[in-house]
């Protein structure tokens, strides 16, 4: 049986911006900016009472709390303190998957410790390192782990053992299942599916034919199946960034501001991390509401967020549906021998 954990940083660029600015302790932030076409990254708490939350426009944002301290996003502080915080993962386990700078999977199964006290030890050692809080969530795949993390946000952490996930899931609103956001919610609810053990009332065979392939992830999903490993960076012959929102993003506009942040951090990201590589291609993947999936490219050997904006457009209109999941990326010239020629690169995916 496999001890997973999720690692979640609490609200982690306002995080850092507010450790190195003591001075706005208990004030609202944002990071990202707050122009017209500039979008919330973060916040935190203290802004999320007002309804403030990621990929927000900023315009809205000052609306809703005008006295909001907008911060333009410093990456080479997130960079830094993310890779202080994979050094302190890395020595409790050789399997860690980043899933963004702030957030990661590790497989701590080969020791012979409770993976609750390794959490509760690796939180600790970041706070004392570096003065920032994350939660974490236990359990015995990814899935779980990740719904975990959440349970006692901010700086706590939950557990669900192997005998609790049955039980776990009866109970568990469909909403926290991966992939069920606020629309697919209200259609469940209107046929009187509120929990993961209403859900599981479905049979497979009937699952697939209303959902299709969905349909057959949903069935394993609701009883708590999820088997897939926790994969450690490799060499990779790409530079990749993407995020799935919380609530769909429901129009072109929106997408548009969405992956300018993201540019912003994956240019920020080549700049640092890539400075030396040759690159070949740029792409946006775009993930729509009905979990179809598109990817357009294009030849770019220095890619902009004008360029990024360019491609979004013509990937979004192949489908004009709701998106739930955005990101941005670059392919690199591969050397000679067709390998990676840079042994350094990491691949940035928060793809949950």
């Amino acid at each position: 049986m496999r001890k997973i954990i999720h690692l979640d940083m609490d609200c982690f660029y306002a995080a850092v911006e507010m450790r190195e600015r003591p001075e706005l302790a208990g004030h609202p932030i944002a990071v990202g900016g707050g122009g017209p076409r500039s979008v919330v990254a973060t916040c935190n708490y203290e802004a999320r009472k007002f309804g403030i939350r990621s990929a927000m426009p900023g315009f809205m944002a000052r609306e809703r709390c005008p006295q909001l301290v907008f911060l333009p996003p410093r990456f080479e502080l997130y960079r830094a303190a993310s890779q202080h915080i994979r050094r302190i993962f890395h020595d409790y386990t050789p399997l860690v998957e980043p899933l963004s700078l702030d957030e990661a999977y590790l497989d701590v199964s080969a020791s012979d410790r409770y993976a609750w006290d390794i959490a509760k030890e690796i939180r600790m050692r970041i706070h004392d390192e570096t003065g920032l809080t994350g939660s974490a969530g236990i359990a015995p795949n990814k899935m779980l782990a990740k719904i975990a993390s959440d349970w006692r946000k901010p700086n706590g952490q939950f557990a669900i053992l192997p005998e609790q996930v049955a039980e776990f899931m009866a109970t568990l609103p469909i909403r926290k299942v991966w992939g069920i956001g606020p629309k697919s919610a209200e259609r469940f609810a209107a046929r009187g599916i509120h929990t993961c053990a209403d859900l599981q009332k479905i049979a497979l065979p009937e699952m697939v034919r209303q959902f299709g392939k969905w349909g057959e992830e949903l069935y394993r999903l609701c009883r708590g199946q999820d088997d897939r490993e926790v994969h450690p960076h490799r060499v990779s012959k790409s530079h990749s960034n993407e995020t799935t929102f919380t609530d769909n993003l429901i129009s072109l506009e929106q997408c548009r501001n969405a992956i300018r942040e993201l540019s912003l951090e994956l240019i920020g990201e080549l700049s640092q991390k890539a400075s030396d590589r040759k690159i070949r291609k740029a792409f946006v993947k775009v993930k729509f509401s009905d979990f179809t999936k598109t990817t357009k490219e294009c030849l770019c050997d220095c890619p902009t967020i004008a360029v990024f904006e360019s491609l979004l457009a013509k990937a979004y209109e192949r489908k004009n549906l709701p998106v739930r999941l955005l990101g941005t990326g670059v392919r690199f010239e591969m050397t000679k021998d067709g390998e990676d020629g840079d042994a350094q690169s990491y691949f940035w995916n928060n793809h949950e």
